[in-house]
């Protein structure tokens, strides 16, 4: 999660209302996938490339959904695993493509709240699929890591944890992790940039990963049957609809 304490200063905008310090994503040019001065925030989820991003969120929705209920009977401490945490991914797309194009300090401020609320919901959603699959592995005696989506599971939920953390503490805490030196900002922005650093290089392609490979796990393969070239389809828009959206120079990177 982003930070909205003590924002930077911005460069001003130029006479076609690009900003030329931060308005360069990864693909394209500068002011491309750049929220404009009164746009609403509701326009970040679809301009640009946002909208193969949508796709593919949506098409995972759809392929756990619709795989779950065309395969009844609903198991109360299993099917509510794959719908939640299918949803929660949906969640987190949301959030990190309402706060990519943001630039002024204003809309920064709205972005980083948005960003942060979506976060929020998602954990709470994630929590819940997780605490479904351990009472169910509980109850039935199964053995909890016994496929390559378990393990990753594992591993997925404690760096997600990792990162919600310090996204809220440097949100929300900046004079506690920085006290009130001159240099506070500075150090802010060094944290803020290693947080979206790892959400693009290491959270989120580590939550897509998980996601494909629950293709492969017993109840998918003998129950679901959600083919891994469908998920992968959705992976790939997901990909190709968030990545080309980056700002470089917020992540300290230049062309």
């Amino acid at each position: 999660m982003a930070s909205n304490a003590e924002q930077p200063a911005q460069e001003p905008l130029e006479a076609n209302g690009d900003r030329v310090d931060e308005s360069a994503p990864l693909l394209g040019e500068p002011g491309d996938v750049l929220q404009r001065p009164g746009q609403s925030i509701v326009s970040n989820l679809y301009t640009g490339t946002a909208w193969l991003a949508q796709a593919g969120a949506l098409l995972l929705v759809l392929l756990v959904w619709t795989g779950v209920f065309r395969h009844p009977p609903l198991l109360p401490l299993f099917s509510p695993h794959p719908l939640l945490q299918s949803v929660g991914v949906f969640v987190v797309i949301q959030a990190i493509l309402v706060l990519q194009p943001t630039a002024t300090p204003g809309d920064k401020a709205r972005g980083a709240h948005a960003h942060a609320a979506l976060q929020v919901l998602s954990s709470l959603i994630f929590i819940g699929g997780v605490v479904i699959i351990e009472t169910n592995k509980v109850r039935s005696h199964g053995v909890h890591f016994h496929s390559t989506h378990g393990y990753l599971g594992v591993l997925t939920a404690v760096v997600l944890v990792g990162q919600y953390v310090f996204g809220i503490l440097v949100w929300l805490a900046p004079a506690f992790l920085f006290g009130s030196g001159p240099d506070r900002v500075d150090r802010a922005k060094a944290l803020w940039t290693h947080h979206r650093r790892s959400g693009y290089a290491v959270v989120l392609p580590l939550l897509l990963v998980t996601v494909a490979t629950a293709t492969a796990t017993d109840y998918n393969v003998n129950v679901l049957d959600i083919r891994l070239w469908a998920v992968l389809v959705a992976v790939g828009l997901v990909v190709v609809g968030v990545y080309p959206r980056i700002h470089l120079r917020k992540l300290n990177l230049q062309r």
